[in-house]
């Protein structure tokens, strides 16, 4: 099957995890390092919550919403999302960017592909002034974002979405994304897919190269 469009997760395949930055946000927060100790899909086997959300025991949102408590206990910050996301993500942009990440994008732009994120909470997560700096943004064809559209995936609906906004039929995209909940629903709707393995993210990016056919 013929692939026109690259549709994006934004946070893992593109942007960092807030695990990869958990430093970042110790110092910035006064913290001594290892005090946030959640870890992920980097050590599940001390993430109780985690196994959970891979689970679908719980949500997503109600993962980070843990965290983000956890982390206004130990700050004093507002017990949301983005009080806690200020900390690890108010950065440059650069920083916070997964290595390769632009180079992808403009490498399948450059061979004729649409690009496009989707997203869930971007808005959600960090506020309006954060996304309308980031320059990346800029240079995608479509974005739909959960937090702003209502539908979260891996509701078929926020894909359908995509598909619509970019004008090209579902089997015809192919979808990144690194939670297997969220590449489970692209499927459901026609997308091609890829898992993004967010501890070899660098594999990934080379099996999505060589999916699209870019050097």
């Amino acid at each position: 099957m013929e692939i026109h469009a690259l549709v994006l997760d934004f946070g893992g395949p593109v942007l960092k995890t807030p695990f990869e930055l958990r430093s970042v946000g110790e110092q910035r927060a006064g913290l001594e390092p290892g005090t946030l100790s959640w870890a992920g899909p980097f050590d599940p086997a001390s993430d109780a919550d985690w196994r959970d959300m891979q689970a679908e025991l719980i949500t997503e949102r109600e993962y980070w919403q843990r965290r983000a408590n956890d982390f206004a206990e130990l700050t004093g910050s507002e017990p949301n999302f983005r009080g806690m996301m200020e900390y690890l993500f108010d950065i440059d942009e650069d920083v916070m960017l997964r290595s390769g990440a632009r180079a992808l994008v403009a490498d399948a732009k450059t061979a004729g592909y649409k690009v496009a994120v989707l997203t869930n909470d971007m808005k959600a997560f960090h506020g309006q002034a954060w996304v309308d700096r980031m320059t990346i943004l800029t240079e995608l064809d479509a974005l739909v974002d959960g937090s702003i559209e209502h539908v979260l995936k891996p509701n078929h609906e926020i894909y359908e979405l995509m598909v619509s906004r970019l004008g090209i039929a579902a089997e015809n995209c192919l979808f990144v994304d690194d939670q297997p909940a969220n590449v489970a629903g692209a499927e459901s709707v026609g997308m091609q897919t890829i898992w993004f393995d967010v501890l070899d993210p660098q594999g990934s990016y080379s099996k999505i190269r060589s999916t699209l056919g870019l050097s």
